[in-house]
């Protein structure tokens, strides 16, 4: 795709979304709309490698969001390349539903459950090594929140990734400086994240999250590996796309007011009471 053809998927994605959670008032929106232009490129700019229509592909390269209170945003990605039917997100969080606000295996295209934070690294590191003592090609892509890099389990993975030379993996940091509780430099300064990764023996290169071109850029660097991971520490605006909700950490999972949602619906180019898109 185009990167004008990539925005569009990406405002496709958000609209999607925002559809999915204000039908039933819950999941977390900021946090999905800051990795959203991420997955965009990954899954429509030519970077993954996978089958529509086939989860299960052997050769497919894999996706993490350790961030796991924001994989609702790869969910109207998997309905639209066939790994389900889209009248699924009409049914998000429903008893009897097959997607929860939390994903799990039973959903085709999911790879790992990391609703507990910090572990997604470690499973993407052990695919990783997989599919170098198996002799495969496939890669693993895995999205981190910077507030996420507070746990310790991911410089374990960081260390042991760097150590068995894992040039097939790549951490993507969703660099939006808020967690639940406030700003990340306000609570427990994270600092220089692309030199952090650096001294723990990866490759690390740091973007506008939010700007295609440096996006596919930073992805292509995978053709030029020299043994080592790849971290990319993406600066992304937490809620990108709907103005109230930009940067606000009090709107990690809160829902808006009538007047907030017709706000939205405004600035997402939504009718004022449509239904999900198809």
């Amino acid at each position: 795709m185009k990167i004008n053809d990539l925005e569009d998927k990406a405002l496709w994605l958000r609209r999607q979304l925002f559809e999915m959670v204000m039908r039933q008032g819950k999941g977390h929106i900021p946090s999905s709309y800051s990795c959203a232009d991420i997955i965009t490129a990954l899954y429509y700019g030519g970077v993954l490698n996978y089958k529509e229509g086939d989860p299960d592909y052997a050769d497919r390269d894999r996706v993490i969001i350790s961030k796991g209170h924001a994989a609702m945003v790869l969910y109207p990605i998997l309905a639209d390349i066939g790994y389900y039917p889209a009248a699924e997100l009409q049914r998000f969080t429903e008893p009897g539903g097959l997607l929860g606000m939390y994903a799990d295996f039973r959903i085709p295209g999911i790879e790992g459950i990391s609703g507990s934070l910090g572990h997604g690294l470690g499973m993407g590191a052990g695919f990783a090594l997989a599919a170098r003592q198996d002799g495969k090609d496939y890669r693993t892509f895995v999205v981190l929140g910077d507030g996420e890099c507070y746990e310790g389990s991911i410089w374990e993975s960081a260390m042991f990734a760097a150590h068995h030379k894992l040039d097939n993996l790549v951490a993507i940091v969703d660099r939006n400086q808020l967690c639940i509780l406030g700003r990340t430099e306000d609570l427990v300064a994270l600092g220089d994240l692309q030199d952090k990764w650096r001294s723990f023996g990866w490759n690390a290169v740091s973007i506008d999250g939010h700007d295609f071109d440096e996006i596919l850029d930073a992805f292509a660097k995978l053709e030029q590996s020299d043994g080592r991971p790849l971290a990319i520490i993406a600066d992304t605006v937490k809620g990108k796309g709907i103005s109230f909700m930009e940067g606000r950490s009090e709107w990690h999972n809160r829902m808006p007011n009538d007047d907030q949602l017709a706000e939205a619906r405004s600035e997402l180019g939504l009718a004022a009471h449509a239904g999900a898109e198809a």
